[in-house]
């Protein structure tokens, strides 16, 4: 054991001592206890940002063998070691198997468990979540670190990696413990977020007349008309947006609306722009309750959603087509009525391209529109409304939260 003078930028009240670098080896033994039925009734577990989790519970599908005679048995409190790069993890993860009991993994994967007394284990859980010890895996990876995204680091190798660990076992109790609310708190948001959204989904499928039906399933009390339908080319003006670009993007001036915001930030109704640009000659500005639909993508389903624009003096961006609708026509119905069921397939369908797919107003023209009353729109816009505002308001929490983790972990960590 090699002590240092480091110490993390942040400390709970009480704590003074200086951190101490172990090996990973000295602390853990790996775990190589192999499973012996040809078939199983254990979870197949994977090891990835979901932790060590039922492949059917979460994925609905085993990605390993039938045959899992061999797997190695990971038991409750062991770590595995996923080699595997993904969103998030460039350097694979470590995982500690919670959920159950006893899992089956495959022999891919590193497992160890916790010797050492004076380490806790919620702490390891909470150092794993770090950045720490990518350099480590990084600088013991063999020439041709990656091969079909597995990391190629030996079990010696990554054992022989180095960590910082608090001398005091309250200290770490204390960080582990803290992380582990902030995941809780997480987590709790991530379900909230999760059957908000579901609820969406099912309302929408609902609440919009099925094919061959002229009525909804669900509706407000007092409505029971039949909807009408039209082609949206008979009811609606079309124009297009100027051209604009990323590089365009400035901290401050006129606020201005990229296609590519609408698939990755922005709800049903836009009500906060939050991208700025200057003005230039022949500038389209929104008079506030145009539909704005993508013009091009990359998929058909990106670009096969629709969004309002609440206020006036927003610059509409080159590559979005813009939808006008008479005031018999609620903006918000209709961007809910396009970005759903057979509306947004048909766009889906009419979407053409290769590496880059375009939607044209010429295709947004053909496309059917069942809608009710003008009461009854705004009935069930002001309900989807609610719900989105909902959504954003956990993605916010959400957000901060995710933050505040990421933060914590940067500064109590040496």
């Amino acid at each position: 054991m090699a002590e240092t003078a480091k110490k993390p930028a942040i400390r709970f009240k009480g704590f003074t001592g200086a951190w101490e670098q172990r090996k990973l080896s000295s602390i853990v033994d790996r775990v190589t206890r192999k499973n012996t039925e040809l078939q199983s009734t254990l979870p197949l577990t994977i090891s990835a940002q979901y932790g060590l989790v039922d492949q059917i519970t979460y994925f609905n599908n085993r990605v390993a063998s039938q045959n899992i005679c061999n797997y190695y048995l990971v038991e409750n409190g062991e770590f595995a070691y996923n080699k595997s790069s993904s969103d998030g993890y460039p350097f694979g993860a470590v995982k500690r198997l919670d959920l159950y009991e006893m899992g089956v993994l495959s022999t891919l994967y590193i497992v160890f468990a916790l010797k050492d007394s004076s380490v806790d284990s919620d702490f390891l859980v909470t150092y794993y979540d770090t950045d720490n010890w990518h350099k480590q895996v990084s600088e013991r990876a063999a020439e041709g670190a990656r091969n079909h995204g597995l990391l190629n680091i030996s079990a010696d190798d990554f054992l022989d990696t180095d960590l910082m660990i608090p001398t005091d076992i309250r200290e770490q109790q204390h960080i582990g413990a803290f992380i582990k609310k902030l995941d809780n708190l997480i987590t709790l948001h991530q379900r909230k977020l999760k059957k908000l959204q579901n609820l969406k989904k099912s309302c929408l499928e609902k609440m919009f007349p099925k094919n061959g039906s002229n009525v909804p399933e669900i509706r407000f009390s007092g409505f029971t008309e039949a909807w009408e339908q039209r082609k949206l080319g008979e009811m609606v003006q079309f124009s297009k947006g100027t051209g604009y670009s990323k590089g365009d993007l400035k901290e401050s001036g006129t606020p201005i609306i990229l296609y590519g915001r609408l698939y990755t930030k922005y709800e049903t109704v836009i009500a906060d722009v939050d991208t700025f640009a200057d003005e230039k000659p022949g500038s389209v500005f929104s008079r506030g309750g145009e539909v704005i639909v993508p013009a091009s993508g990359e998929t058909a389903e990106d670009i096969s959603i629709a969004s309002v624009v609440e206020k006036s003096g927003v610059l509409l961006g080159g590559d979005l087509n813009i939808i006008t609708p008479p005031t018999d026509i609620d903006s918000a119905f209709l961007a809910i009525s396009i970005s759903n069921g057979k509306p947004h397939n048909d766009m889906a369908k009419m979407a053409q391209g290769k590496s880059v797919v375009h939607l044209h107003n010429t295709d947004l023209e053909k496309i059917d529109l069942a809608y009710p009353s003008h009461e009854e729109q705004i009935w069930i816009s002001g309900f989807f409304r609610g719900i989105d505002n909902l959504i954003t308001l956990h993605q916010r929490k959400l957000k901060k939260l995710q933050n505040l983790k990421k933060a914590c972990l940067e500064k109590m960590f040496v």
